[in-house]
């Protein structure tokens, strides 16, 4: 059975416009590599709820799972919520589980469940909540969209939660050589090689180090004998005469 697949939509004027550096990328494409699930595309687009759901309608039919991050919030422009309800075509308002948990976090803080923190508890109907251990606020899934914070700290702890509840493959594995050869000098035989383990997949990335040139190769499968086989075959390719 062929590994799972997933894209992540990432939401936010600030990570357009260059005030904030998305990390959440990053985490969960090496949290879904080492479980298996292929990431196969990332989006970014702006607090637009027209944007963001063509992205999500488009995504949600391309792959097995689609994360998404940010606009989750209890101020005017966090909109994500609205917007993935909208492309579903279901209705969204605040659900009774979502404001128990917010009302006993902020029983607990001293402070007041306003309007505005309440609109954390507004789910799209036939949703499942996702735990958030951090700061409380429930993200959701709805169908293969599992919808999150953008603040990292908050967004890993719940990705942890929604990675329990689905399905990985056989773990994505790799391995490099990192030779002082330019990719110019060496990319007609590692494309040999790639066509020779077509199950496989080959990467070249090149590097300048205290003026020398060189280049990372990488291999990468789920299957460690072929990797291995792949990878002795580099090692001769690349050796010096």
């Amino acid at each position: 059975m062929p590994n799972p697949t997933a894209a992540m939509l990432v939401i936010g004027d600030e990570i357009l416009s260059g005030r904030t550096r998305d990390s959440n990328l990053h985490h969960l494409a090496g949290e879904l590599t080492r479980r298996g699930i292929l990431l196969k595309e990332a989006r970014v687009v702006a607090d637009d709820a027209s944007a963001i759901g063509a992205a999500v309608t488009a995504l949600s039919a391309a792959y097995d799972h689609v994360f998404t991050s940010g606009g989750i919030g209890p101020t005017h422009d966090d909109i994500t919520a609205d917007a993935i309800a909208a492309a579903f075509g279901v209705n969204i308002g605040v659900r009774d589980d979502a404001r128990a948990i917010l009302a006993a976090h902020y029983a607990t803080t001293g402070a007041e469940l306003n309007e505005a923190r309440l609109r954390m508890a507004r789910i799209p109907d036939g949703a499942t909540l996702i735990d958030n251990p951090v700061s409380r606020a429930p993200g959701f899934s709805l169908g293969n969209v599992h919808v999150m914070a953008g603040v990292p700290a908050v967004f890993e702890a719940m990705l942890v939660s929604v990675l329990a509840t689905i399905s990985g493959g056989d773990p994505m594995l790799s391995q490099s050589l990192r030779v002082l050869r330019g990719e110019g000098e060496i990319a007609t035989p590692f494309a040999a090689l790639a066509a020779e383990f077509p199950d496989l997949s080959f990467g070249s990335y090149p590097f300048q180090q205290n003026g020398a040139y060189g280049t990372n190769l990488v291999v990468r499968g789920t299957d460690p004998a072929r990797l291995d086989a792949a990878m002795a075959r580099l090692g001769r390719m690349v050796a010096p005469e």
